[in-house]
């Protein structure tokens, strides 16, 4: 997930703030264009006119909020490169116009769907766990987008820790995973991937560690107990290898 997109590809970016990249800089934005950029950034399908005025303006009336969609999208003609296709009754970003968000999703969809590269594998979870979707915007339709790609990302670092187990990198598969654990405490499937890693690396100390701790704190915040699949698990017994006994020294071999 580098930034290796052509310079000469417009990329909307709205993991992190919004913005426009273009032949190799940002664009500057024209005032009363945010909105609905960020708006069908977040709709790659492509949105009905109408809906899309009245998402964005939903306090005024029907012909108020379609003159104010008339003059937003005059206003990101003035970008400086092509952004918005507008038809009659629809609206949508341009084909070849990049988004970021769309990036992020492929990879967690690749990691989903066991189809991961090398490459996918070796992505650092910290900076994974620390995105957000256009900071500081609070409308319906940014908070419900926001909220579905956390969770996305959640499932994807979890099944990376698994992936990471599978090809013998347990330390990669804690990391990756403890990132998750550390966005959503409470969520018992990130607490299970991480105290198999913690197995999988040969710390059955830790693992029993973070269980103790995952227990205390679900018996803090809303008075329950891990689940019995939960509990199996990490009060498991350590394996140990089976050691022959070495012949003594001067028997006879049989």
């Amino acid at each position: 997930m580098h930034d290796d997109i052509d310079p000469s590809v417009p990329l909307v970016r709205v993991i992190g703030g919004l913005s426009v990249h273009y032949g190799g800089r940002r664009l500057p934005l024209p005032p009363g264009s945010h909105r609905l950029l960020a708006y069908l950034a977040l709709h790659p399908g492509g949105v009905d006119r109408r809906r899309a005025a009245g998402a964005l303006w939903p306090t005024v009336d029907d012909g108020r909020a379609a003159g104010n969609l008339r003059s937003a999208l005059w206003r990101l003609q003035q970008v400086g490169c092509p952004l918005v296709l507008a038809e009659q009754s629809a609206l949508g970003l341009r084909d070849g116009v990049e988004v970021d968000i769309a990036r992020l999703e492929a990879w967690a969809t690749r990691i989903l769907s066991g189809l991961a590269t090398p490459g996918d594998l070796a992505v650092d979870p910290g900076p994974i766990a620390e995105l957000e979707l256009l900071p500081g915007w609070y409308e319906d339709w940014v908070l419900s987008v926001r909220e579905r790609l956390h969770l996305r990302l959640l499932h994807a670092l979890e099944e990376l820790s698994l992936q990471l187990r599978r090809s013998g990198r347990p330390s990669a598969a804690v990391e990756a995973v403890h990132v998750a654990v550390l966005a959503e405490p409470l969520r018992e499937s990130g607490q299970r991937a991480l105290i198999e890693a913690h197995q999988a690396a040969g710390n059955w100390v830790a693992a029993r560690r973070q269980y103790d701790s995952f227990r205390s704190i679900l018996r803090r915040e809303i008075g329950v107990e891990p689940s019995a699949e939960l509990t199996a698990v990490a009060t498991a017994p350590r394996p140990w290898r089976v050691r022959l006994p070495l012949p003594r020294r001067g028997a006879p071999e049989r």
